[in-house]
């Protein structure tokens, strides 16, 4: 007999279980599995099947397109949290084994982010961008300057940082990856990813660092993944993740990753997470 998912049209996600029925985790089941890569497939493949029932039950909230009421919130807590332990417990697996996340592991765990990230927001969870606070308004029109991507401390490389746009006026304004990368003059495309790679990176491994502030790390690592994934869809009403070609298994194994790393800072100040791996 082999260990099983439970998963159902009514539930939100799925959880494991094994082959006598009892409640167990993914990394839990590999750690004595003989074929820990079917196991890893079989997962990413039900995380996929939950996020088109998600998509389906809560599309409406999570584009934004009403306010949930009070038994909706429940369930969009209920869902970020779901997705939040499969992401998870997917990237653990793949520590335990030695496999390497490839395109479609950061294309399904990437979409289960945007997902979480959204069923956040209106539950008040999300906190502030970096930089929120410190950044011009900006005005109507065409704005000419030149894009960076602007560290909020270099002393605190856990907080991350954003793109803004500095104007010849001195002022800053905020900027994402989509604007610069669809909607901008003179952008060298390949090189703007390659620096949010960089900072992507840069704050995975220093949230792992004892003196990194949580809510920090988590606000920084929500806010570059939701950067980089919304620039990286398959079209503007979409939550589908599209990587370029040349550099599809690396984005893959980043996203999987940084996912791994948010999950695990938000952990340390969200009640709600409660991971069992």
């Amino acid at each position: 007999m082999r260990p099983r998912i439970l998963q159902t049209d009514d539930r939100i996600g799925f959880s494991w279980a094994t082959p006598d029925g009892m409640p167990t985790t993914l990394p839990q089941l590999l750690r004595t599995d003989d074929e820990p890569d079917r196991l890893l497939a079989t997962h990413l493949s039900a995380l996929d099947d939950a996020l088109i029932i998600a998509a389906e039950r809560f599309g409406q909230l999570l584009g934004g397109g009403r306010v949930p009421d009070a038994g909706e919130r429940e369930h969009l807590a209920e869902l970020y949290q779901v997705l939040d332990r499969l992401c998870a417990e997917y990237a653990t697996g793949c520590e335990l084994t030695g496999i390497t996340p490839d395109e479609r592991a950061g294309q399904i765990v990437g979409t289960a982010a945007l997902f979480s990230i959204r069923a956040r927001q209106p539950l008040g969870l999300l906190g502030p961008a970096p930089l929120d606070g410190q950044l011009d308004e900006p005005g109507i029109g065409v704005v000419a300057g030149f894009g960076e991507l602007v560290h909020v401390d270099p002393d605190r490389p856990w907080a991350g940082g954003r793109w803004v746009v500095r104007t010849e006026d001195g002022r800053r304004l905020p900027l994402t990856l989509s604007t610069l990368l669809f909607d901008s003059s003179g952008t060298n495309k390949d090189a703007a990813r390659e620096e949010h790679r960089e900072m992507l990176r840069a704050v995975v491994a220093a949230a792992a660092r004892p003196e990194a502030d949580p809510f920090e790390a988590a606000c920084a690592l929500d806010w570059l993944l939701y950067d980089f994934l919304m620039a990286h869809r398959d079209g503007p009403d979409s939550a589908a993740i599209v990587f370029g070609k040349a550099d599809a298994d690396a984005d893959g194994r980043l996203v999987v990753e940084a996912v791994a790393a948010s999950v695990a800072v938000r952990s340390a100040i969200d009640p709600g997470l409660m991971l069992r791996v």
